[in-house]
């Protein structure tokens, strides 16, 4: 066989996602179909949740809604980079293939990946302290408190990504951003199983330790008539645990699926780069490397919903917050015939935990009756 660059397949491809156009097309065009559908979800869904959480009504006193609406504003972020990602990697468009600009996106685009998965351990954990230890949450489970472990999440996932920066370079021979060539290959390995494992398996599966504990004070709780409410005796209650399943949940199942088909490459490594596309096509290695990249695109894919759908699953689960979008598809009122068709009344609510008769801690819900929307 003649080893010469014009048989490198490297080198009859360039850029690479031409050669995954041509050996592995599932996972090129799961890749071109369906993260569109998340980028209009994520691009309406995430601001809007933003606005809502982040308002003075939402936000006031209630320290969860901090963290659902930062949580919203970095899905956002990462979703804009994610769209530069699969332009670069997928469609061809050289966005970051440039010394410099590799290592700093690569630093930018696990920031909030990082910072995601953390949030939602933050607002899990204040929950859990809220519910399980309420005379600690007047001290622990403040807006304040809330901004400054939000800061600190951030300059934790800022440092632990940072890494990437000096585990990523650009490759002028090859024209592609890939890991860089003088540092010892296991060491890259070795970090990115640690870092991944214990930022996407680890933390999600102590979300879930956690919301289980939650879960089984609540359902305590009701069993024992703790629960108080002003109107709608279970509806809050409810709909909480409800949402505090399905973000958990759907965070567990995302989030560990990319990160074991992510980590299983190493298994499937490609074959002699020297052989002739005929010949890749019949070569056993190289069917199991191609065959294995299209079932990690189309995973990767699916779970890269969860960065946009927990708009829609705050709209299917929480009373309050559909009120507020309503509200804003009114324009706070000033749409008769929206608000009409609507409520004629628009309800002020406000959560807060508070200890009762000495028992864990009681879930109150009032309401106070506002002007027409």
């Amino acid at each position: 066989m003649n080893f010469t660059n014009q048989s490198y397949i490297f080198e009859r491809y360039r850029p690479i996602t031409s050669m995954f156009e041509e050996f592995s097309p599932v996972g090129v065009m799961a890749e071109k179909i369906l993260p569109p559908v998340w980028y209009i979800a994520g691009f309406i869904g995430n601001p809007i949740s933003a606005f809502i959480w982040l308002g003075q009504r939402m936000r006031r006193n209630n320290s969860s809604a901090v963290y659902l609406g930062f949580l919203s504003l970095t899905d956002m972020i990462f979703l804009m980079l994610n769209l530069m990602y699969l332009l670069h990697t997928t469609w061809g468009y050289k966005v970051y293939n440039d010394h410099v600009s590799c290592e700093i996106f690569l630093l930018a685009y696990y920031v909030p990946q990082y910072l995601s998965t953390f949030l939602v351990m933050g607002f899990t954990v204040e929950r859990y302290v809220a519910v399980c230890h309420p005379f600690m949450k007047e001290k622990w489970c403040t807006v304040r408190k809330a901004l400054i472990i939000i800061l600190f999440l951030s300059t934790f996932s800022f440092l632990l990504a940072s890494a990437h920066s000096y585990l990523w370079a650009y490759h002028t021979d090859m024209d592609v951003c890939s890991h860089r060539q003088n540092v010892d290959s296991d060491f890259i390995t070795w970090w990115i199983l640690i870092t991944d494992v214990a930022v996407f398996v680890l933390v999600p599966v102590i979300v879930l330790i956690f919301n289980v504990m939650v879960i089984r004070e609540i359902s305590k709780i009701s069993k024992n008539n703790v629960v108080h409410r002003q109107q709608n005796r279970r509806g809050n209650g409810v709909t909480s645990t409800v949402t505090l399943l399905a973000v958990s949940f759907y965070l567990i199942l995302t989030q560990i699926s990319a990160t074991v088909v992510g980590l299983l490459h190493q298994a499937f490594p490609f074959g002699d780069p020297f052989m002739s596309d005929e010949d890749i096509r019949k070569d056993q290695t190289w069917s199991r490397f191609f065959t294995f990249q299209d079932v990690r695109k189309v995973v990767e894919v699916i779970c890269l919903s969860h960065y946009a759908i927990y708009f829609f699953i705050y709209c299917a689960t929480g009373k309050h917050f559909q009120k507020e979008v309503l509200y804003l598809l009114t324009l706070q009122g000033r749409l008769p015939f929206l608000a009409t068709m609507l409520s004629t009344k628009r309800r002020k609510e406000h959560y807060t935990m508070v200890s009762t008769n000495g028992c864990a801690v009681s879930e109150m819900y009032t309401t106070n009756m506002s002007t027409t929307i």
